[in-house]
């Protein structure tokens, strides 16, 4: 029996004389992404995307686990085709429809008739569809309003489809539709989150990842690129990683700052330095994962301390969730067992004993001055170099 998937959008479908550009956006998406599977004609077509197998080789499940990556995505319905007259429907629905029902004791069958010439409508397909049900599986029972499976049967353009109901989708917007975004990644569980969330948004995500060598490992380093060859598989398959040294930083401020300012001073050169990175890369914002009163330097006054340094707007995806909400998503996503790996990350090192939680600006300025900000933020980027990651792997270019 021959099987396609039906993909359908959510918001796309608002997007009036756009709307096209987004759908192509999500076509050329999905046939990157359907490669590695086999070979599959994938269309459009009343506001659906078909994805169609050419040939008993391809991989199904993949395609679908690949396809449930793609932002953009609200439903995916793997059905079986049919041909358009309630013979092969009911067929069909006798054959593919009780192996699904395993378990289950109630269902009810939607249909949905886009096909206006066919003699039947909605109301009369379900009620066809649904004793083909109870003829294949009679230990089931019909119940309308809350049963274990809605069956669904679509008429369309083409052919008609059979299936047990769709599975949730990534949602939101297509990769790169929004924009190009600078995330700083560190290998904490809070900003790789936060870069998927931006990405469902619709913003193509790079990285920039501070390190302290030899104060951090080069095991934190790569921990950190495989967060990012996590979230890359949300990101078109590809994220660029560029990796800044703030060792000198860092000992300049032990040296000169007083204590209880280290963490705000730091935090104002990452600031600083990604705000050029990302002029320098044409990214349209950078991109934290920080969470409002988390920890010292995400309280709202620290925030406004370390924001002024940045000429671009900044995304905090994160900033009103609570930390469960945090890693929930991050284990949804596959990086939350990567980020509690034990390694050192470049916020720990020199860590305050007791950090400014309400800080006063004039006051950071007064030990920021103690130290040539811009010239420790060139030296800095003098010494940066990028890794380009995909999810198979890491490639270092110096």
């Amino acid at each position: 029996m021959k099987e396609i998937l039906l993909l359908k959008y959510g918001e796309i479908v608002l997007k009036g004389a756009n709307k096209r550009y987004f759908e192509d956006m999500l076509l050329r998406q999905l046939r990157r992404k359907a490669k590695p599977y086999g070979e599959f004609d994938i269309s459009r077509s009343q506001s659906t995307i078909y994805v169609e197998p050419k040939n008993d080789l391809c991989d199904m499940d993949g395609m679908l686990a690949a396809a449930g990556k793609v932002f953009g995505i609200v439903a995916i319905c793997r059905a079986a085709v049919c041909e358009k007259n309630m013979e092969s429907i009911l067929e069909t629905v006798k054959a593919y429809i009780p192996p699904h029902l395993a378990g289950k004791k109630t269902f009810k069958v939607e249909s949905k008739r886009s096909d206006k010439n066919f003699p039947l409508d909605s109301i009369e397909i379900s009620r066809e569809a649904g004793g083909a049900v109870l003829s294949a599986c009679p230990h089931m029972r019909v119940d309308v309003h809350n049963p274990d499976v809605i069956v669904r049967v679509e008429v369309r353009d083409f052919a008609a489809y059979v299936h047990p109901g769709p599975v949730k989708g990534a949602g939101g917007m297509p990769v790169g539709s929004n924009g190009r975004g600078l995330l700083l990644l560190s290998g904490g569980i809070d900003s790789p989150v936060a870069g998927y969330m931006m990405a469902r948004r619709g913003m193509t995500v790079e990285a920039i990842h501070f390190e302290s060598f030899p104060y951090t490992s080069e095991m934190a380093r790569d921990k950190v690129l495989r967060l990012a060859q996590i979230v890359s598989e949300y990101n078109n398959d590809s994220m660029i990683v560029h990796v800044v040294s703030l060792t000198k930083v860092q000992e300049e401020l032990v040296k000169h700052c007083d204590e209880d300012y280290f963490t705000l001073l730091l935090r104002r050169y990452m600031m600083a330095i990604a705000d050029r990175v990302a002029s320098r890369f044409y990214c349209d914002a950078l991109v934290t994962g920080e969470s409002l009163g988390q920890v010292a330097s995400q309280t709202a006054e620290a925030i406004g301390v370390t924001d002024p340094v940045a000429t671009h707007p900044v995304f905090r995806p994160c900033i009103g969730m609570d930390k469960e909400d945090i890693v929930a998503l991050s284990r949804k996503i596959g990086t939350f067992e990567t980020s509690i790996e034990p390694f050192e990350d470049c916020c720990t090192v020199f860590t305050p004993r007791h950090p400014r939680t309400r800080p006063d600006l004039a006051k950071v300025l007064v030990q920021e001055q103690k130290l040539p900000f811009d010239q420790l933020v060139e030296e800095a980027l003098a010494g940066m170099y990028r890794v380009d990651v995909t999810p198979e792997g890491y490639e270092v270019r110096q």
